[in-house]
């Protein structure tokens, strides 16, 4: 008797497009999809390392699939991937993982852009392969990723990201290349808020929030509504001295039209001290409440 997928993957993956022609199906795609995605939640990194757990988990794998030829070959989960429809695919993936993860109130969001190590095409002379990803602090998740085309940057496949996800009261940060308005109102019409990083860049933005906190600090925060946080990074039995200090201003109210939402604009300063030195950071954030 065939147990019963926990999480149903099956479900999730049942609209997914099979690429292959009927009389080519030795295996169900559904087969080699689970096989896929378990081996690499286990470490595979490989297609021969996904043909290598599947026998290595034959006997088990026997219990939730029905395997009509046994395991796939590697040279099987290599044709499959590279015809399946990637959005396809990461629409499914993240439905599937949603159903897992239950993303608290309050939440941080942290969406990133890195490039993967060693995806240089040397042979096509391709560039490296530069993705925005969205993570999931307290899950510990990576929730979704979105390319940067070779001709583009962040600013374009940031959106696109936030498309995909599930944001309601959570606070999604993002560094200064995702400090825009349109990305800041996107964030705020999927019912979540944000903190965005304030660089020289920003041109007037930073150069205001700057003087803000300057004659703050001049006069010692005197008449002006002000919260103050500090964390002490600790090692193994010591105090490492790494502190981290947060200094937050409300400094306006915007009555928005997106969604009847009313926004509170809040500017944060923030200094490092490690034991090799320090820094300074401005961010800007919301927070927002509904009437």
């Amino acid at each position: 008797m065939k147990l019963k997928p926990q999480g149903k993957l099956s479900d999730h993956f049942s609209e997914i497009e099979d690429p292959r022609i009927e009389r080519s199906k030795r295996h169900k795609l559904i087969d080699i999809l689970t096989i896929a995605i378990l081996a690499v939640i286990c470490g595979a990194d490989s297609w021969v390392g996904m043909e290598s757990f599947g026998q290595a988990k034959h006997s088990w794998l026997k219990r939730i699939l029905e395997l009509p030829n046994g395991i796939p070959s590697h040279n099987t989960f290599a044709r499959v991937f590279a015809r399946l429809n990637p959005e396809q695919f990461q629409a499914c993936f993240l439905a599937w993982v949603r159903s897992w993860v239950r993303l608290s109130d309050g939440e941080v969001i942290a969406i990133d852009g890195k490039t993967l190590r060693q995806s240089y095409d040397t042979a096509d002379d391709k560039a490296a392969l530069h993705m925005v990803s969205a993570w999931a602090t307290a899950n510990r998740l990576v929730l979704g990723q979105r390319k940067v085309d070779a001709k583009s940057s962040e600013i374009t496949a940031i959106p696109q990201l936030i498309k995909l996800l599930e944001l309601e009261d959570c606070i999604v940060t993002i560094d200064a290349m995702g400090c825009h308005k349109q990305i800041a109102k996107q964030i705020i019409e999927r019912n979540a808020d944000y903190v965005l990083a304030l660089k020289d860049n920003q041109g007037n933005l930073f150069a205001d929030v700057q003087q803000i906190f300057a004659h703050a600090h001049s006069c010692n925060f005197a008449d002006i509504e002000h919260s103050f946080d500090q964390t002490v990074e600790k090692g193994h039995l010591i105090e490492l001295g790494d502190t981290n200090s947060f200094i937050y201003i409300q400094r306006a109210e915007n009555n928005s039209d997106v969604n009847g939402i009313k926004e509170i604009l809040t500017l944060i300063w923030t200094a490092q001290v490690t034991l090799i030195g320090s820094a300074l950071g401005f961010y800007y954030g919301s927070h927002h409440s509904r009437e």
